[in-house]
């Protein structure tokens, strides 16, 4: 049976995010329990991720906005093309929160909602999981620079045909876990998409 124990647990760190340490142990494959591990797990609330695309003129939706993920790597770029996405603020459910985001990062509304799946970004040191929809949305509302400015976003809208979009995660210029994910899911469903939400 598998089971773990968590045997202590502290919070070194509460910032912005809020950094878990913990010492544990749990049962090995073959037989008995592992030695006493310390772990750090980064933790964060859930959040919610949305491909915006536009089914009557092939087109998806994109932001691109700085990133500080990327300052370890001096030869990355550090503005990073994205879909959108955001935390679940208590309660919130993630339909709201796709909604809510895609009209503050994007400047659209969505006509029709999607799940597709749901995922951990990194689980061998986060807690984040996420909740990937697609979107039926107008591109043509999309446009200019928007975020919130108490959250201190500059996020840059990009409209672009949905092959361009896939090119982009093929040839490297989309590096970024979430809308790789995203754009792969709306490959595997942009031809029943495209028959429901333009008859």
């Amino acid at each position: 049976m598998k089971r773990f124990e968590i045997l202590a647990e502290e919070v070194p760190y509460q910032g912005f995010f809020r950094l878990i340490q913990y010492r544990l142990r749990h049962s090995l494959f073959a037989g008995g329990m592992s030695q006493v591990l310390t772990r750090e797990l980064f933790c964060r609330t859930n959040c919610v991720a949305v491909v915006p695309y536009d089914p009557a003129r092939d087109q998806v939706v994109l932001i691109e906005q700085f990133r500080v993920g990327t300052l370890r790597h001096p030869e990355d770029q550090k503005w990073m093309l994205e879909i959108v996405a955001g935390a679940i603020e208590e309660g919130e459910t993630p339909e709201q929160v796709a909604h809510r985001e895609t009209w503050e990062e994007a400047g659209c509304k969505i006509l029709n909602l999607v799940k597709a799946t749901e995922f951990y970004t990194s689980p061998g040191s986060s807690s984040e999981k996420i909740t990937l929809f697609l979107a039926q949305v107008d591109a043509q509302e999309a446009d200019g620079i928007h975020g919130l400015s108490e959250e201190h976003e500059d996020i840059k809208v990009h409209v672009v045909p949905f092959t361009e979009a896939l090119a982009k995660v093929g040839d490297g210029t989309i590096c970024s876990a979430i809308p790789i994910i995203g754009l792969l899911w709306l490959a595997r469903e942009r031809d029943r998409l495209r028959k429901l939400w333009t008859g």
